[in-house]
């Protein structure tokens, strides 16, 4: 196996390790046998192009030519991809389960708690941050209400706490709403020419 050959079932066998696949349901998904796939990362088999057509979809990957010398470019897009995408979804999980662990502190509370404690907005608030993406300073945010619930807990008499998580709860709500990577932006594309051009031209 030559050394391109070689790069190319390594990227494959990452990019099925990175979305939790097994050999076995790659195979199913791509249609591709789990024989030969397991023959194309150990470098047993020559690559197919219908196999690494039939893989590369099934992996959420494009194949391409790119000119030679805008191969380092592409490459270091590629890893600067993967980097923003990691620390994203490390991010997004870490809010989510402090977004979790903030509700089961809600729900245990009493309905007395509910009554004079405004929770119904807290909640309501929980259940829409649970629609986004989250960067580090926002899993800040999220940490602190974490705490000022646990604080709540020890004191209920404490109620600017519940205010206070509310206030901070929805003022990242509505950053996260009109922020460009939770509302991507739609540009329209503009044709390079008209049928009215080529039609009096």
């Amino acid at each position: 196996m030559n050394y391109i050959t070689e790069e190319i079932a390594s990227n494959l066998k990452a990019a099925r390790e990175s979305k939790g696949l097994s050999q076995r349901a790659l195979s199913e998904k791509s249609g591709v046998p789990q024989g030969h796939i397991s023959k194309i990362e150990n470098g047993a088999v020559d690559l197919r192009l219908s196999s690494l057509v039939a893989l590369a979809r099934a992996l959420d990957l494009e194949l391409t030519l790119v000119p030679r010398r805008a191969v380092p470019a592409v490459k270091s897009i590629v890893r600067s991809g993967k980097r923003s995408i990691v620390k994203t979804d490390s991010n997004t999980r870490m809010a989510h389960k402090e977004l979790s662990n903030i509700k089961t502190m809600i729900d245990a509370l009493s309905k007395n708690d509910f009554a004079i404690g405004g929770l119904e907005k807290l909640q309501r608030q929980i259940r829409e941050l649970g629609n986004f993406q989250f960067a580090q300073p926002d899993l800040g945010v999220i940490k602190n209400v974490n705490e000022a619930m646990k604080a709540f807990q020890l004191n209920n008499d404490s109620l600017d706490l519940i205010r206070q998580s509310e206030s901070e709860l929805q003022k990242l709500r509505n950053a996260l709403a009109h922020s460009s990577v939770n509302v991507p932006k739609v540009t329209p594309l503009r044709p390079a020419y008209s049928l009215e051009e080529d039609d009096n031209g």
